[in-house]
């Protein structure tokens, strides 16, 4: 039987210096700054399966995993735009480093879903990082004062350095799963816990995003206090980043992006060296190569244009509080998957490009880049059940809250 024990006792409650505070800008600078160091290291990273140690700091020193705290909190509160863009910054260094980032900077949404005496305790410091899969796939027993919680979660990205470790769960009352509160299906709660309290199955051997430590994790009967638990549709914290419950998901295609943007760099920089072969003729005069950069780059405006318009839409829309349209609704959603679509086109099509020098792992990045973005396609929110969700909804068809389509 497991207990949950040694919860910190104090948080962020104590004022925060204007040395420590970081601004939006000053986290995006340094993430800027930081991409060429995790470029340097990104084969080591690949190899470690996880990130070092000293990697992991060098991400909170850029304030990536604070970028959601409150501005109560001394926070800088970024909106999901600045935030995206810190993560598509990282993206360009490395993609394992920017998919830990964005999973870690979730931080300070989470906090926002527990009273806020709770949070400070859980969150001892503006760079808690979270990690773990919300999907309810583990289940909490009600028991006096809260849960005793048992499963098994895959995905855990970025919990080999986590603080906190979060398990979506489906509620059981009397040893039967237990009806939603608005009466949509079963009762779907997140628990969160500290990483010990979990055990880590090493499970992560994969093409790409190997670096994320994505393991699984399980636990058997924890006992979860009732006030470390929440449910999405219920955020206890006022402001834009709670006022829809997608908020989670917004900075997802900074990755993509980012992966996208260093290749077509990388390509355009071998460009300024390399001749066609066959003609003798130099890449930036030869029609092949100049019509594919050409295309590449405009296919990633594009869909840059459609995450960023549709997050600065979005969020100005949650401002005023209005209800969105069906098409205000999945607008996000549809520029995310496209993020991940075209990142992974783009990729595949300048990994073609290069030839036969792209297949060296030690020689090229562009085998790593086409194996990242080959993985974090597969993602859940990059699936073809997005569209349906999406198209449903479209005409005229409705859908959960639940879903995090707003």
């Amino acid at each position: 039987m497991s207990t949950v024990t040694g919860m910190p006792a104090a948080g962020p409650s104590q004022a925060i210096s204007d040395a420590d505070r970081l601004d939006a800008q000053e986290i995006l600078e340094r993430a800027r700054k930081a991409a060429p160091v995790l470029r340097e290291r990104a084969e080591e990273i690949e190899q470690n399966r996880q990130l070092p140690r000293d990697v992991v700091e060098i991400l909170r020193d850029t304030g990536v995993f604070r970028m959601a705290a409150p501005g109560s909190w001394g926070g800088p509160e970024m909106t999901s735009v600045q935030q995206t863009e810190v993560i598509e910054a990282i993206a360009t260094g490395d993609a394992s480093a920017a998919w830990c980032a964005m999973i870690g900077s979730d931080s300070g949404i989470f906090s926002g879903y527990l009273d806020d005496t709770v949070a400070r305790a859980l969150f001892p410091r503006l760079d808690t990082i979270t990690a773990g899969f919300v999907n309810p796939t583990g289940r909490a027993d009600r028991v006096p004062g809260g849960f005793r919680v048992s499963g098994k979660w895959h995905f855990g990205s970025g919990m080999t350095h986590s603080d906190l470790l979060l398990a979506g769960c489906v509620v059981h009352r009397d040893g039967a799963p237990e009806s939603a509160p608005d009466g949509d299906g079963v009762h779907w709660r997140i628990v969160i816990a500290r990483r010990e309290d979990f055990s880590v199955h090493d499970s992560w051997y994969t093409t790409g995003l190997a670096g994320s430590g994505s393991c699984d994790y399980s636990t058997e009967d924890l006992f979860v206090p009732e006030e470390h638990t929440f449910s999405l549709l219920e955020p206890q914290r006022t402001g834009t980043l709670h006022a829809a419950p997608d908020a989670i998901l917004r900075t997802m295609p900074g990755v993509p992006l980012g992966v996208a943007r260093a290749a077509l760099d990388h390509v355009r920089e071998l460009a300024a060296t390399r001749t066609d072969k066959s003609t003798g003729t130099p890449w930036s005069a030869h029609y092949r190569f100049t019509t594919a950069i050409a295309e590449a780059e405009m296919d990633l405006a594009a869909a840059r244009y459609a995450v960023y318009t549709s997050l600065a839409e979005q969020w100005a829309r949650l401002e005023r509080g209005q209800q969105p349209t069906p098409d205000e609704r999945v607008a996000t959603a549809l520029a995310r998957y496209k993020a991940f679509e075209v990142a992974r086109s783009i990729v595949n099509r300048l990994y073609t490009l290069v030839g036969g020098s792209a297949i060296y792992r030690k020689r090229s990045p562009m085998d790593r880049w086409l194996r990242d973005v080959s993985t974090m396609s597969q993602h859940v929110d990059a699936g073809v059940q997005n569209l349906k969700a999406a198209g449903e909804l479209l005409l005229g068809g409705q859908i959960p809250q639940k879903t995090l389509l707003w």
